[in-house]
């Protein structure tokens, strides 16, 4: 599913105070990082890569990514995802997460993963909503690691 007027922008000197100041819903603080965080951390990690979400002229959320450790050509982390609170609910997440999906199947990705905390505000029912599954492998930092094949 892809809304009409969605896309994945460059964060620029330009946009990168609005895209910082998107936030999630309080019950989802400690689920995810602040785009501030992550962009910050992205200057230390040189195969990292994020990108705006936008509807239309909207910032709505952020993504960030780095090849996997199992084959950096073929295996993708997707390291962050997060749409602000006032634009949950409107499909924004699904088509924004179906569209980078899209984009790297045509990059020749075929094994994407992610991890979660779990708990009451988790976004593992929105994974799995996307055909991502749990792997049963636990990280160090207590994240469940998800997979996705393409």
């Amino acid at each position: 599913m892809t809304s009409p007027g969605l896309s994945l922008r460059e964060v620029t000197a330009a946009s990168v105070r609005a895209i910082c100041a998107l936030k999630v819903a309080d019950s989802q603080n400690g689920y995810v990082a602040a785009n501030a965080v992550s962009i910050a951390q992205a200057y230390f990690e040189p195969t990292a890569v994020f990108r705006a979400a936008y509807a239309g002229e909207t910032p709505v959320g952020f993504i960030m990514w780095r090849p996997g450790s199992d084959d950096p050509d073929r295996v993708i982390s997707l390291w962050r995802f997060m749409i602000d609170r006032d634009h949950q609910g409107k499909g924004y997440g699904k088509a924004a997460l179906s569209l980078w999906l899209q984009q790297r199947r045509e990059d020749g990705i075929r094994l994407v993963t992610t991890s979660v905390v779990l708990g009451p505000a988790s976004p593992l029912d929105f994974y799995r909503s996307l055909g991502f599954d749990l792997t049963g492998e636990i990280r160090p930092n207590g994240e469940s690691l998800l997979s996705l094949r393409l």
